[in-house]
């Protein structure tokens, strides 16, 4: 797409975005021509607009009222255009103390949410560090219970035997679980149970809709079982932190989307299934607008990167802000927290 706007297009959208993020109010041509710093008149400028526009860049909230960057502008600031600024030294010894190794991995993942919400004024989350070494599933059986209950039989490792009840819509038979015990342990036997939550929320899911029903039904077990949560879960599987500090920016200030938003942050399981699928990514990922596929999230960005040991990933951490967020500070502080997370981690072990 970059190569499609010329140089002087995309040095004014750079100046654009940096100015709405800002002010939050939209960007006139008068000054723009002003800001870019290029020997440009104002009709020049309204003509790169009009191009930018018609890309999908940039977008006219109300007549004569100047441009604000659309959700693809982000995307083409965030990719080619944006140059970002380094921590000081400062504030990296402030995430340094703030990092310590001698509490529990709740206390630590409270403590780096707590550091990511303060240093960007937007909510910060953590997934709670997972064990290097995870229990691995052997083996799942179901057996049927009164009252639409059943009782999941699982086989931790060699010989740790759990033992849970879990509500389905209807009575099952002996072997109609047992179809759907075999289908599962064809599928799942064998992984770590973080590895098997992560295959439920993504491959199988997303599969879910294309298997005949009691294929169907066996997914719903499990993501009771490993989902909501399953074992070895910890109370909670992140922690979040500065929510509340959302409501300052404007474009969140709706009473509707707050309400959303606070929702989705409650039930987390949203927000989780996000956290899970840049377990896969490398690095800082940057979801903007509508890439998370949640509507709730549609006017948020979400800049996450994975923290790991011995190069096995073991959490994901991140902020959530509106899509008008200061991506050149917001991504190196997740870039380097989740860098000092990994190194703090791996001093503990």
């Amino acid at each position: 797409m970059a190569e499609e706007i010329g140089d002087r297009a995309q040095h004014l959208l750079k100046v654009l975005v940096e100015s709405y993020i800002r002010s939050g109010q939209p960007v006139g041509s008068r000054a723009l021509a002003r800001d870019s710093g290029l020997d440009v008149s104002a009709a020049t400028v309204r003509n790169a607009m009009a191009d930018l526009e018609e890309l999908g860049m940039v977008s006219s909230p109300h007549t004569s009222a100047g441009r604000v960057p659309t959700n693809k502008g982000y995307r083409m600031f965030v990719d080619s255009l944006l140059t970002v600024k380094p921590l000081s030294e400062r504030e990296i010894i402030t995430l340094s103390d703030q990092l310590g190794v001698d509490g529990s991995k709740q206390e630590l993942a409270t403590s780096v949410s707590d550091y990511l919400a303060g240093m960007t004024e937007m909510a910060g989350m953590v997934m709670i560090p997972r064990t290097a070494k995870r229990s691995s599933l052997r083996h799942i059986e179901f057996m049927p219970l009164s009252g639409h209950r059943i009782l999941a039989i699982l086989v931790i490792n060699e010989q740790d035997v759990q033992n849970t009840v879990i509500k389905v819509d209807r009575q099952y038979t002996p072997a109609e679980l047992q179809q759907a015990a075999n289908f599962l342990n064809n599928e799942l036997a064998g992984h770590e149970l973080f590895d098997v939550r992560h295959r439920i929320l993504r491959e199988l899911r997303e599969t879910k809709d294309g298997m005949e029903q009691m294929m169907h039904q066996a997914i719903s077990m499990a993501e009771q079982l490993f989902v909501k949560p399953g074992p070895e879960a910890d109370s909670d599987d992140f922690v979040l932190s500065g929510q509340t500090r959302l409501m300052g920016f404007d474009e969140l200030s709706n009473i509707e989307k707050l309400r959303g938003l606070f929702e989705a942050f409650n039930e987390k399981q949203q927000i989780l299934q996000l956290l899970d699928r840049c377990l896969d990514g490398d690095g800082v990922q940057i979801f903007i607008g509508e890439e998370s596929g949640y509507g709730v999230l549609d006017e948020c960005s979400m800049v996450t990167s994975s923290y790991q040991v011995d190069g096995e990933v073991l959490g994901i951490l991140g902020v959530i802000g509106p899509t008008r967020m200061a991506y050149e500070r917001v991504i190196p502080i997740v870039d380097i927290t989740a860098k000092m997370v990994s190194a703090a981690l791996a001093q503990s072990k």
